[in-house]
């Protein structure tokens, strides 16, 4: 750790101007980012006495080793460039308000010809409209099936769409009248895209038009004695109520609002957002994130707002709302409007609600921030102060250097010695960094032999490391010094080497591994092992493990590394059986080569899939017909029989014991 007087910077140095700044730890990471109207006292109040600073102010200063900044003419160019450069050096000191689950979409391809509705999570794509999110996906689903009635819009994948214009016969659901066809020509793509626009007004807030014109058109057909019609509009009629129904109305004037709550503590922070819409409740988010530092509730509410409108893509400002209600105005609320409306295309307010339904409103959303963070409280096993601990006690049982702030963590998975696939997970801060989580496939080791699986894995990733750092170069970019490939210009992922290296086993596998760190000429990664019997922390060359009390933080946050290798590596095993085992049932079906086989498996994806289907869905796949789909069904039917009658006798992994089941 260093001083932070040893890279302060010179006085009168720092300019008064508005800016960004950077923190950079002694190996050149980006650890923090901040901006500032003026740089000056900003900066300078970092280097005060350490027992003034918040806790985690005071690590973050003393993890540094160097600061840099960049002015700006305005403090919009300032919120902008903040958000860049987080997004950009993920600095772990910042406040990041991460979903404490995995929200669905409502999503319409409208960038396709023939434009589909479908339920989705994740990151959003360009040429897709959003709607959302939403709490549960099966609600969502209920909405759609009732509206398909009314909007008879595609809903299928492409693969069904194709199959359909192939054979030139509709899906169930063009039968029933819940699409409209147009995959077999039914409509056209001009009249399929009235249907996707009248839907997307619809479930953009837009709902008293269509209900009134349904109601006229109903009423027209049964005084013209068309009872038919005015059936099947009555019951559309119906299926636009109840869709409705399930969406309140809390704002009766219709307003187009983000609703924003927090619930704090000194450690953590959750947040709640609900999306209203046409004075309608349309969905509902929640992050708990851990505090960076002592900011207040305003700095916490602007911290949020950057964060989740930074991203948006500027060619969708329908995502962003004219309101935005807040339990506190932002330091810079006026240039955070400006921003926003840059992106919107209009005027956006910010502000806190005073009185009537959007101050009661605001009240529900900051009880269920509250309820979150208690939850949220209850299901972590431990917090940041509880992190911290353990860390401090791995470093203090190992006898490292220094704080263990990155972990790798490695593990192998073999069924007798076939598919032997190894797992790499990182842990950052006592929290796991599923980006950086890497899987291998061995293929230098004969059979079962985790030793020499182990020693392979090991080089192989430290070899990459050698690598990348003698071929990367530190380039000057608009956001400082950065590694990156001098053949393309891309930033290294893995030119920092981990604190500490965590292998799943005991004396052999640790010993395998500081093998092959030794043979790289590798001499400053420290290696342990944590063997499952016991629960035993073993160190190169000791004769004896390290007994960690059996309560100790530290040693749980070890088992949560070692099992979340294990969960890898295991996914990755089962994943490539699956594929082995379609691969090896269709090996004598005459005809199939290995070209079909792919071909056959990307199709339907899984043996269980294939298991599944009849003999005319095995010949629609290019280049089956209907002699090698039958071939095909009889041996899947034949591996199929041959299974079961093996399932009575369990197959054993002779390395752990455990009985695997397919």
């Amino acid at each position: 750790m260093a001083s932070p007087s040893s890279y302060r910077p010179a006085a009168g140095s720092i300019p008064t101007k508005p800016g960004v700044y950077r923190f950079r730890d002694a190996k050149g990471r980006v650890i923090y980012v901040g901006k500032a109207k003026s740089l000056r006292p900003r900066l300078s109040s970092y280097f005060q006495d350490i027992g003034n600073l918040h806790p985690r102010t005071a690590t973050m200063v003393t993890t540094g080793a160097s600061v840099e900044w960049t002015v700006v003419d305005t403090e919009v160019e300032a919120l902008q460039l903040e958000y860049s450069w987080i997004k950009e050096f993920d600095p772990r000191f910042n406040v990041k308000y991460r979903d404490d689950k995995s929200y669905p979409w409502l999503a319409v391809t409208v960038g396709d010809e023939f434009p589909r509705v479908m339920v989705g999570r994740g990151a959003k794509r360009k040429g897709t409209r959003y709607f959302g999110p939403y709490s549960h996906a099966w609600a969502i689903r209920e909405t759609v099936d009732l509206l398909l009635r009314v909007f008879p819009m595609r809903s299928c994948s492409n693969g069904v769409f194709k199959r359909s214009a192939q054979i030139g016969r509709p899906c169930l659901l063009g039968y029933i009248d819940k699409c409209a066809a147009p995959c077999v020509g039914n409509v056209t793509a001009e009249q399929h895209r009235e249907i996707v626009d009248d839907f997307c007004d619809f479930m953009g807030g837009n709902t008293t038009a269509f209900v009134k014109r349904v109601e006229r058109e109903m009423y027209a057909a049964s005084e013209a004695l068309d009872f038919e019609k005015a059936a099947r509009l009555r019951d559309d009629l119906g299926a636009l109520t109840k869709a409705l129904e399930k969406q309140a109305v809390v704002l009766g004037d219709g307003t187009d609002a983000d609703v924003i709550a927090l619930a704090e503590d000194p450690l953590e922070v959750a947040v709640q957002i609900f999306y209203v819409r046409g004075g309608r409740i349309r969905g509902q988010r929640g992050w708990v994130a851990d505090r960076s530092d002592d900011s207040d509730t305003a700095g916490l509410v602007q911290e949020f707002l950057l964060q989740l409108y930074g991203g948006a893509d500027p060619d969708a400002g329908d995502t962003i709302p004219r309101e935005v209600l807040v339990p506190a105005l932002p330091p810079d609320h006026d240039v955070l409007e400006q921003l926003l409306g840059e992106r919107r295309g209009s005027k956006v307010a910010i502000r806190v609600p005073q009185r009537g339904d959007k101050r009661d409103l605001q009240a529900t959303v900051a009880s269920n921030a509250a309820q979150a963070l208690a939850l949220h409280k209850t299901k972590r096993a431990s917090d940041l102060t509880t992190r911290n601990r353990a860390l401090e006690e791995i470093q203090q049982s190992l006898g490292l250097d220094e704080v263990p702030l990155r972990i790798e963590c490695y593990d192998v998975s073999n069924l007798q010695g076939t598919e032997v696939v190894a797992s790499m997970v990182v842990f950052e801060d006592g929290l796991p960094r599923k980006s950086e989580y890497r899987r291998f496939v061995i293929r230098g080791v004969d059979g079962q032999n985790d030793v020499a699986s182990m020693h392979e894995v090991i080089t192989r990733r430290f070899r990459r490391l050698l690598d990348e750092q003698a071929r990367s170069e530190t380039v000057s970019t608009e956001s400082g010094p950065m590694l990156v490939d001098p053949e393309t210009g891309r930033p290294r992922k893995f030119a920092y080497a981990p604190s500490l290296v965590v292998v799943d086993g005991g004396p052999p596998q640790v010993a395998a591994a500081r093998q092959a760190l030794a043979e790289l000429g590798i001499d400053d990664v420290p290696v342990c092992g944590l063997a499952k019997r016991l629960e035993e922390v073993w160190l190169p060359g000791e004769e004896d493990p390290v007994i960690m009390a059996r309560t100790s933080e530290g040693l749980y946050l070890l088992q949560r590394i070692r099992d979340e290798a294990h969960r890898f590596a295991i996914t990755h095993h089962r994943n490539r059986r699956s594929k082995s085992m379609v691969e090896s049932t269709l090996d004598d079906v005459p005809g199939l080569g290995e070209v079909r086989r792919k071909t056959l498996l990307k199709h339907f994806g899984s043996l269980k899939k294939l298991r599944e289907a009849e003999v005319d869905e095995i010949a629609l796949v290019p280049g089956i017909g209907p002699r090698t789909a039958t071939a095909i069904k009889d041996a899947v039917a034949k591996a199929d029989t041959t299974r079961k009658t093996a399932a009575s006798t369990p197959t054993v992994n002779t390395a752990t014991g455990e009985i695997m089941e397919d």
